[in-house]
Formats: structure tokens, C-alpha cells, sequence
């Protein structure tokens, strides 16, 4: 099973970057979005063989995620927690037999941490969230988590510390998520490998020079851990300011 996630940074303008034609070509069993900035009815695609899923934000232009999926999944839920976190389009869960699909983008502390309190309540209420679904089958997390993890997982990380996505305290709630039972399934199988990123910055040709932060991610819970096959990261997929992440699982 292929399946692949992306933080397209607004789908209406990745779709003129190509899109579909990427789309086409990998194939995947599933995609999921994120940051795709639409409301219902701003985009329709002809995906033949797919089944779509959307959650929008009710901040126009903001947010939200999607998840196209060939196999129609045995439920499909949208948010998850309490009311504070239902507003922004954030999360949709695929329930499939063997496996929870969880697509989300991780609200971002904003700049001099300002919604850093509201990121921590996310954190570990959404770790939560997880482990009660891990409790029933297992999961696959994917999307745009917002933190880089460990120094390898950013160019610079001694100038970057403390900044919004590598600040001690999201570092430390993945940390606690990959402690509740869960695998970064990209640094399990390649655990030095450096100079691998997601993310770059439009300014100071960032992209060309790969100064970049891994901050997309497939995470599994552990007991899923010998079915990855694969994880890798599609840094030359262009049409967004990050670039596609995929995992292949043998089930």
C-alpha cells in the first residue's frame, strides 16, 4: 500500500503548479493534504477511482486537510477532542480494516511562540486522541506536524533553537508521542541520514541551497513498525513551499 501526504501551502495554486500531473503519476492508494486553504465548493476534482474527503476551516482561505482514498474506508470522522479544536479543519480520520489513517496539520506556535500554550493543549490532547484509537487497531499518522524533532531533522539547528517548530517544548511533546507507543517511520529506517527535509523557506533561495526542516512525517504505532517497506521524502516535487512525504506499508 502506497500512501503519500503533503502540505500543498493552498491546493488552488498547487493545482497550477501540476498538481494532478504528480497525482497521476505516483498513483497512491492515498493522499492526504494538508494546508489546502479552500471552503466546500471552491474546488472540484475529477479523481476517477477515488473517494474524497474534506475538512475545511471556518477561517476562509485557512488550514484544512483532505483525503483521497481508493479504498472506501469503513468510517471517516472529522476533528477530533473538544470544541476548541473543531474550528480550523485540522484532522480527518479514515477507519480502514487493518489500520486508523489519521491526515492532520499541527497549528503552528506562530512567531515568538505566541500560540505555544494553545499548540501544548493540542499536543497532548491529541496524543490522546491516538492512543485510544491505538487501543482498538493501529495507526498511521501523517501530515504536516509543525516541529522538527532532533538536530538532524533542520539545517541550522543551533541558530534556529527555541524558534516556533523547534522550540524545547514542541520537541518535547513529539518526544512524548513517540513515547505512547508510536515510530517515526522515516528515521527507523534511516536514523543519520541527514540533509533530508520537507520544508523550506521562499526566501534567501532556501529551497536551492536545501536549508530545510523535516517537519512532515509518517508516524505508526510500533507494532506496525515491520510492515514499512518504505518512508522517503519527494524533495524534487515542486508546487509548494514543502514537498511530498510517502511510506509504503506491506499488510
Amino acid at each position: 500500500m502506497k500512501l503519500i501526504s503533503w502540505n500543498v501551502n493552498g491546493l488552488r495554486a498547487c493545482l497550477q503548479k501540476g498538481f494532478l500531473d504528480f497525482f497521476q503519476g505516483e498513483a497512491p492508494d492515498i493522499l492526504c493534504l494538508q494546508e489546502t486553504k479552500v471552503q466546500a465548493g471552491q474546488v472540484e476534482l475529477d479523481l476517477p477511482g477515488y473517494h474524497q474527503y474534506w475538512n475545511y476551516a471556518d477561517k476562509k482561505g485557512y488550514s484544512g486537510t483532505a483525503v483521497f482514498t481508493r479504498e472506501e474506508p469503513l468510517s471517516v470522522t472529522y476533528h477530533f477532542g473538544d470544541d476548541l479544536h473543531r474550528h480550523e479543519g485540522r484532522v480527518i480520520t479514515a477507519e480502514y480494516p487493518g489500520f486508523y489513517l489519521v491526515c492532520c496539520y499541527t497549528p503552528n506556535a506562530q512567531r515568538d511562540l505566541a500560540r505555544l500554550d494553545y499548540r501544548m493543549q493540542w499536543e497532548d490532547d491529541f496524543r490522546s486522541y491516538l492512543r485510544e484509537l491505538d487501543q482498538v487497531k493501529p495507526v498511521v499518522l501523517c501530515g504536516d506536524l509543525n516541529v522538527a524533532h532532533e538536530e538532524i531533522d533542520l539545517k541550522n539547528p543551533k541558530s534556529n533553537r527555541g524558534n516556533a517548530g523547534f522550540s524545547d517544548e514542541e520537541r518535547g511533546k513529539m518526544t512524548e508521542l513517540l513515547a505512547a507507543g508510536f515510530a517515526d517511520s522515516f528515521r527507523r529506517l534511516y536514523p543519520d541520514r541527514t540533509d533530508a527535509y520537507s520544508w523550506w523557506s521562499y526566501q534567501f533561495k532556501a529551497r536551492e541551497r536545501n536549508i530545510g526542516w523535516r517537519i512532515d512525517y509518517f508516524i505508526v504505532s510500533e507494532r506496525l513498525v515491520p510492515s514499512v517497506a518504505e518512508a522517503g521524502i519527494l524533495s524534487g516535487v515542486l508546487g509548494s513551499d514543502h514537498c511530498p512525504v510517502t511510506l509504503e506499508l506491506s499488510l
